[in-house]
């Protein structure tokens, strides 16, 4: 046993899986809370069909200052989809007109949930609108309107969103390969924007035909908790599918590794 660990220590997504078992029945019996940067019943759905005694706390009500005091008893982030970021935020201010739904108020309390989460370690999932602004935060830039500046390009937005779906190609030996078990599978989209220039701190982990980056993580990961983006809707598939219930899974069990470590 100990040459298997020596073999595989600096591998912290295998080190995780082998020690998960053990660590998570010490804290069998205390529901894991996860904070989300803007709660919608498909979201919650999501994540309590995974693990119905979750507690789910939607900071978007609230004051920065008591979102942030909040965030700091909860064991994960998730940033959901939504209105485009404000495009001054990654040197765009130019091309504000050609946004669309935009929310001031919803870019800095997450810019500061971030900073946050980061600051302790905590894991950080990003759906949609949330990988963005995890690529944004970290210093990416963003396409302003994919039908008029990424050609030639899918369909990444239907007037019926429930029924728009294409197939994203996952990268090998990613952590998203990891999780998923796939190398391609079919997802929901509804965006119109997406990551232009990824943050050098980040790597992606799944495109579209079109070679449109659909997942980000950390490009190193040593020594950085579990972050982890993805542009499609999980929160709108099957559960069955990789793409959407093996996230959920994984996002929650680190949630309850962070857990373990954070509250004894």
């Amino acid at each position: 046993m100990s040459s298997f660990l020596t073999r595989h220590l600096q591998s912290r997504y295998l080190w995780l899986v082998i020690l998960s078992p053990f660590i998570m029945g010490c804290f069998h019996g205390k529901p894991v809370k996860i904070a989300l940067s803007k709660a919608t019943p498909n979201y919650i759905r999501w994540l309590k069909h995974a693990d119905s005694s979750l507690i789910l706390v939607d900071l978007y009500p609230l004051s920065r200052d008591t979102a942030l005091f909040l965030l700091g008893e909860c064991s994960g982030l998730l940033l959901t989809g939504g209105e485009d970021i404000y495009p001054g935020w990654y040197g765009k201010e130019s091309d504000t007109g050609r946004c669309t739904e935009m929310n001031p108020h919803r870019d800095s309390l997450e810019m500061a949930l971030i900073t946050k989460a980061m600051e302790i370690k905590m894991p950080v999932l990003g759906v949609c609108r949330g990988q963005q602004i995890l690529n944004v935060y970290l210093r990416g830039k963003l396409i302003i309107d994919i039908p008029a500046d990424f050609k030639p390009a899918r369909i990444h937005q239907c007037e019926d969103y429930l029924h728009c779906f294409h197939t994203v190609f996952i990268t090998k030996n990613t952590l998203l390969h990891k999780i998923a078990g796939c190398d391609s599978g079919s997802v929901t989209t509804n965006h119109h924007q997406a990551v232009e220039i990824l943050s050098p701190l980040l790597t992606a982990n799944a495109r579209s035909a079109d070679g449109l980056i659909e997942g980000i993580e950390w490009r190193n990961p040593a020594g950085k908790s579990f972050l982890l983006g993805v542009q499609w809707h999980p929160e709108r598939m099957e559960k069955s599918n990789g793409l959407s219930g093996h996230i959920a899974d994984e996002f929650i069990r680190q949630a309850a590794l962070y857990a373990s470590w954070h509250y004894k």
